[in-house]
C-alpha cells in the first residue's frame, strides 16, 4: 500500500485509505504527517518528564497542540510546511532532552531517532498507524490519539484568545507518552480513553470561556444568506480571533466579509456581529465548497481544517489563502501573530478590492445563536413546554457533515420528526437541515443551533441544567436522544466527552469509525450503548418508543 489512514468517517471502504486519501491527501503528505506525529510524541514524552522536574516548556506545550492540529483531517495538505514542522520538532525535542536530569537511556525511539532530512520519508513508512501490530491495542491508541487531536484543535483556538490551561497540556502530553508505550495494556488504555473524555470537557469549557469572554454570549440571530454589492472575502474554518482581525482590518475599506461553513456562528457573537460589513453566510457545508467558491468571486481564507483541494481548472485556485494550522500547496499562507499583535491580512484585502461582488446563490436568513446562555434564558419556556407535553423529546443531532450520499439520512430524519420534538445541534451537520421550515413550539424554534462543533459543550451544559431543573439523578432519564453525525477527530473528542458525562445510547452515523476494532466496538456497545444508524423509519420508531 502507498499509505494508510483511517482517521475520518469517509475512509476508503470504511477500512482505510491505502492509495490516496479520500480527503485529497497524497501518500507523501500522509507519510510526512505520520512522521510529524511520531516526532510530536517524542516532544511530548520529554516535556512530560521535564514537567515532573518542574521544568516544562511552554514552547513545547504549543508545539504539541500545533503538530496535532496540522494533521487533523482536511487541515494541511502542504508537504513543505509539514516537513518544516518535523524539523522544528526534532530541534525542540533535542533541546528539551538536554535539560533532563533523569536517565535518558530508556527513552522510546520517538525521543532518540536522529535521521537526516533525506531519511524522513523512509522513517515515515515505519512509524504510521500500522506500526502497532495488535489490532485492539492499535484501535484504543488511535481512539485516544484522535481524541487528543480534537482537544488540540480546541486548545489552539483558546490559546489564540490568550486562554491557556497547564493542566490540559499536562494531560495531553502524558496521554501521548502513554500511547507511545509498547507495554501498555488494553485495560490501561480503556481507562485513559475515559480520562481523555474528562479533559475533553475541560478543553471545550476553556474554549467556551475564551470565546464568550472576548465576544460575549451568543444571541438568537437571523443570519443573511444573500449578498451585498461590494467585493467580499469569504472566511472558512473555526478560528474566531482570525475573523476578528479580518473584520477590524476590512472596516471602511469597501470590502465585505462573509462566513462559510463552520464560521457561520461568528454572526451570533455580539462583539463580532456589530461589524456592519459582516454581511452574511455564503454557501453550505465544507464539502460543497468547489461550487460555492466558483460563484463567490473573491478571495477565500482558510483558518483551520475543512479544505477540499481544488481541481487544477478551478477559477478560484489563485485566490486561496491559509493561516494557522491550515495549509495547501500553492496557496498563500498568512503568518502567525507575533508578540500578541494581529495577523496581517493586507494582501488578501488588496486582492479582494480587484474582484467582483459575490454572485447571489440563495436568499433569506437562517436562525442560530442558541448556545447555553441563550437557551437557559429561555429555560422557563422550555420547562413549561416539556411539562405541558408540547415538547415530547429533544434530538441532539450535532456533529459533522460530509460528502457521502447516505448523509441524506439526516435531512430526511429532521423532516420526519414529529412536530412536538426539538433538534439541538452544533457543528456543520446542521447544514443538512438548517434551511428547512421546521417551525416552532410555543415560540421555541424546533431547531436550536448552538454554534460550532466545539459548542457541543453548550448542548452538554443545557442537558445538565435540565437534569437539575427536573430533579433527576441520571442524565439519561431526560427526554433527549443522541443521533450524531461524525466525520473527523473533533467529533471524536465530543463523543468521549459525552461518555465521560455519563451519556449512554449515543447513535453515530452514517457509519461507525473504521478505527474501532470489533473488540473495541463491542466494549463501547456493551458499556455505553453506542449504536449505528439504520434507516429513518426504523430509527424513528426506536427513538420515539424509548
Amino acid at each position: 500500500m502507498s499509505m494508510f489512514c483511517y482517521q475520518c468517517q469517509e475512509t476508503s471502504k470504511g477500512i482505510g485509505c491505502e492509495l490516496m486519501g479520500v480527503c485529497g491527501k497524497t501518500p507523501e503528505v500522509s507519510d510526512i504527517q505520520d512522521l510529524l506525529l511520531f516526532v510530536n510524541k517524542g516532544v511530548a514524552v520529554i516535556n512530560d518528564a521535564l514537567r515532573k522536574e518542574g521544568k516544562a516548556s511552554p514552547v513545547a506545550d504549543k508545539y504539541v497542540i500545533d503538530a496535532m492540529f496540522m494533521s487533523i483531517t482536511n487541515a494541511n495538505f502542504d508537504f513543505d510546511a509539514l516537513k518544516d514542522k518535523v524539523k522544528e520538532g526534532l530541534a525542540l525535542r533535542d533541546e528539551l532532552k538536554s535539560q533532563l536530569n533523569t536517565n535518558t537511556s530508556n527513552l522510546p525511539d520517538a525521543c532518540t531517532w536522529q535521521g537526516n532530512e533525506d531519511e524522513f520519508m523512509t522513517k515515515a513508512k515505519t512509524v504510521g498507524v500500522l506500526h502497532e501490530q495488535n489490532e485492539d491495542i492499535r484501535s484504543l491508541k488511535e481512539l485516544i490519539h484522535y481524541g487528543l487531536k480534537g482537544m488540540a484543535a480546541y486548545g489552539e483556538h483558546a490559546y489564540n484568545l490568550d486562554k491557556k490551561d497547564d493542566e490540559l497540556y499536562r494531560f495531553m502530553q502524558h496521554a501521548l507518552a502513554e500511547i507511545t508505550r509498547e507495554d501498555i495494556s488494553a485495560d490501561e488504555l480503556i481507562a485513559l480513553t475515559l480520562e481523555t473524555g474528562k479533559y475533553g470537557v475541560q478543553g471545550m469549557a476553556l474554549l467556551d470561556a475564551a470565546n464568550t469572554g472576548r465576544y460575549g454570549n451568543p444571541e438568537m440571530t437571523q443570519v443573511n444568506i444573500g449578498v451585498g454589492k461590494n467585493p467580499g472575502i469569504l472566511i472558512s474554518g473555526h478560528d474566531l480571533r482570525d475573523i476578528e482581525d479580518l473584520l477590524i482590518q476590512t472596516e471602511g475599506t469597501g470590502v465585505d466579509v462573509y462566513t462559510h461553513s463552520e464560521m457561520l456562528p461568528a454572526h451570533y457573537y455580539p462583539q463580532l456581529k456589530k461589524y456592519k460589513h459582516l454581511v452574511g453566510n455564503y454557501g453550505g457545508a465544507w464539502w460543497q465548497q468547489k461550487d460555492d467558491f466558483e460563484t463567490f468571486n473573491g478571495p477565500i481564507l482558510f483558518t483551520t481544517n475543512c479544505i477540499v483541494p481544488p481541481s487544477k481548472s478551478a477559477s478560484y485556485i489563485g485566490k486561496i489563502f491559509t493561516t494557522g494550522a491550515a495549509g495547501l500547496t500553492g496557496a498563500r499562507h498568512i503568518a502567525d501573530r507575533k508578540d500578541g499583535q494581529s495577523k496581517d491580512f493586507s494582501e488578501i484585502i488588496a486582492l479582494a478590492k480587484t474582484c467582483q461582488a459575490p454572485k447571489q446563490i440563495e436568499e433569506g436568513t437562517i436562525l442560530g445563536g442558541f448556545a447555553h446562555a441563550q437557551v437557559l434564558a429561555l429555560a422557563d419556556k422550555v420547562v413549561d413546554a416539556v411539562q405541558s407535553g408540547a415538547i415530547k423529546k429533544f434530538f441532539v443531532m450535532g456533529g459533522c457533515d460530509g460528502r457521502m450520499k447516505s448523509r441524506q439520512y439526516y435531512t430526511d430524519f429532521a423532516q420526519a420528526l414529529p412536530q412536538d420534538t426539538v433538534i439541538l445541534t452544533a457543528g456543520c451537520a446542521k447544514y443538512r437541515y438548517n434551511k428547512l421550515p421546521l417551525g416552532d413550539i410555543n415560540g421555541i424554534p424546533r431547531m436550536l443551533d448552538a454554534g460550532q462543533c466545539n459548542d457541543c459543550y453548550s448542548l452538554a451544559v443545557i442537558a445538565l441544567k435540565l437534569k437539575e431543573v427536573f430533579g433527576l439523578d441520571d442524565i439519561n432519564k431526560l427526554p433527549i436522544v443522541y443521533n450524531i453525525a461524525w466525520y473527523e477527530q473533533k467529533a471524536v473528542i465530543v463523543l468521549l466527552a459525552l461518555l465521560h458525562l455519563g451519556v449512554k445510547n449515543i447513535h453515530l452515523g452514517p457509519t461507525l469509525p473504521g478505527f474501532l476494532s470489533p473488540n473495541v466496538a463491542k466494549v463501547l456497545v456493551e458499556n455505553f450503548g453506542i449504536g449505528s444508524i439504520t434507516n429513518v423509519d426504523d430509527d424513528m420508531k426506536m427513538f420515539l418508543a424509548s
